[in-house]
């Protein structure tokens, strides 16, 4: 008997919207202000950068992602009380809080960002401030638009990508959060599916073969991998509704 586990939730819309045209008032505030172009310049085509709002240290010219950084406000964002209004809303930690442009006629070749879903510890939140139906995601093989006002969530560890054929820049207030009970009740309200942990600790097994992988723990006649070979057949038994070997 096999089971089928149910692939997690690629992107989402979720139950929150903010005023587009007060965003747009905010985002004027700060549109004079120096764009950092993406550090891995082979990852796009044409411009695609950034305005931090939030960073490490609080810096206006710190887009690198830094593990267990102090993360603080950026000077920029006192300028904007719609940003930080709707940051707020959003009752986690938040890391780095980004306005990312990506220009006319721009493309963000596909990638994924490791670690980059909501069960890995941090969610990627998109609100589009400005963009067009012409400006598209493309996630897992889907092509996507992110509608502006509204507050969706990317699953970076999916392979993902965008191409901006529209007429402007396509630019989305991107708030990196750590996931919480809060978060993952919103998540899970607007119809999220959380990615299954591996039934038997071992991504590489299921129960198509986990019998083979029993029978060689059996076979080097370990007393370690005999514990491990009758955990993995107690769960075996389990799964299936089978008796567990003796």
């Amino acid at each position: 008997m096999s089971t089928t586990a149910v692939a997690p939730t690629p992107y989402l819309k979720l139950p929150l919207s903010f005023d587009l045209a007060r965003l747009q008032e905010d985002l004027q505030r700060v549109a004079s202000a120096q764009w950092i172009n993406h550090f891995n310049t082979s990852a796009y085509e044409k411009g695609w950068g950034c305005i931090p709002l939030r960073s490490v240290d609080g810096r206006v010219d710190h887009i690198m992602p830094v593990e267990g950084g102090h993360f603080e406000d950026t000077p920029l964002l006192a300028r904007c009380p719609y940003f930080r209004h709707a940051i707020e809303q959003f009752q986690c930690e938040k890391t780095s809080v980004r306005l990312m442009g990506l220009e006319a006629g721009g493309m963000i070749h596909e990638h994924r960002d490791d670690g980059g879903a909501l069960e890995d510890g941090l969610t990627r939140l998109h609100i589009p401030v400005q963009t067009s139906p012409q400006a598209l995601f493309r996630i897992d093989g889907e092509e996507v638009h992110f509608s502006a006002g509204d507050a969706w969530y990317l699953n970076a560890s999916c392979l993902h990508g965008a191409h901006n054929r529209g007429a402007q820049a396509r630019i989305h207030l991107m708030i990196d959060c750590v996931t919480n009970p809060w978060l993952t009740q919103l998540f899970l309200a607007a119809g999220g599916v959380l990615r299954e942990d591996p039934p038997y600790g071992d991504a590489s097994l299921n129960d198509d073969n986990v019998q083979q992988a029993i029978a060689r723990l059996l076979d080097h006649g370990h007393a370690v991998g005999a514990q491990l070979a009758a955990r993995l057949q107690e769960i075996h038994a389990r799964r299936t509704g089978t008796a567990a070997r003796p």
